[in-house]
């Protein structure tokens, strides 16, 4: 078999971007989910609302930001507003139907800890926390998840609970009257995964080009389930390639002392 003209990471950033629509308001991440929101921005979806957590709305940025505090989020977007506006308002108020989140452990329901790993009153590494995503979780329409596989970040149980997926399982958000649907997506670098109807348990309904059953189970810290239509995932388009090498070649230009927004 040749080896595939595109890495893991770029494959799971452009099946990320693809579950973006253009009428769709979203609360975006730093990291992963920033650079699949982007390029979704820059391929299908031109007219996708961006926001992110310092009050930046409609948001278009020629770089990939550091920080939510970036300047070229200010500077690009259609409007600022302060933080509280941003939560009580937008977010609260029912107005961003996805929130896109990244995570440093994550269960099989869609829990994430972005806190601490091991005890919280002794932990073996300190994690910056969860900001708005907590926030986030409950009150988007709809979660997206995109992290790397691994057994350490995959796990049977997470240590800390920073933002609420799917708790137990079955109707437990709306046991707790949690409105919302939650996490709906989970795009890792080895396949796309949804919750089972059902129990909520994330099930694998697409492996992507070059992985196998095996390679999913290895880096996962729990029982794999896997859909009974198992799909492949699209390979990425030359259209999708270009754009997501584009912005990370700007991005790596404008954060080692280039200027922000040109091509490199």
């Amino acid at each position: 078999m040749s080896e595939p003209d595109f890495t893991s990471d770029e494959m799971m950033t452009i099946a990320a971007s693809r579950a973006l629509k253009n009428s769709d308001v979203c609360f975006v991440g730093i990291g992963a989910p920033s650079a699949a929101c982007n390029v979704a921005r820059l391929t299908h979806a031109p007219d996708v609302t961006l926001i992110y957590e310092s009050g930046t709305i409609g948001t278009a940025p020629q770089v990939l930001p550091l920080s939510i505090g970036d300047g070229e989020l200010c500077d690009t977007a259609v409007t600022t507003v302060s933080v509280p506006e941003m939560f009580r308002y937008w977010l609260q108020g029912g107005r961003v139907t996805v929130g896109f989140l990244g995570a440093a452990q994550i269960d099989r329901f869609g829990n994430i800890n972005t806190t601490v790993i091991g005890d919280y009153d002794t932990p073996k590494t300190r994690l910056p926390g969860g900001g708005g995503a907590p926030e986030i979780a409950s009150s988007c329409g709809e979660i997206f998840i995109t992290l790397k596989q691994s057994k350490r970040a995959m796990v049977d149980k997470i240590d800390f609970f920073t933002s609420f997926g799917h708790g137990e399982g079955g109707d437990h958000r709306q046991r707790l009257g949690i409105s919302t649907k939650g996490p709906t997506l989970m795009v890792t670098d080895l396949a796309v995964w949804k919750p089972d109807p059902v129990t909520r348990e994330f099930t694998v309904v697409s492996l992507h080009p070059g992985v196998t059953r095996e390679m999913v189970q290895d880096n996962c810290g729990w029982t794999v389930r896997f859909a009974e239509d198992l799909a492949q995932t699209s390979r990425p388009s030359g259209v999708e390639l270009t754009t997501l090498r584009d912005l990370n070649a700007r991005t790596k230009a404008a954060h080692s002392g280039g200027k922000t927004g040109e091509a490199a």
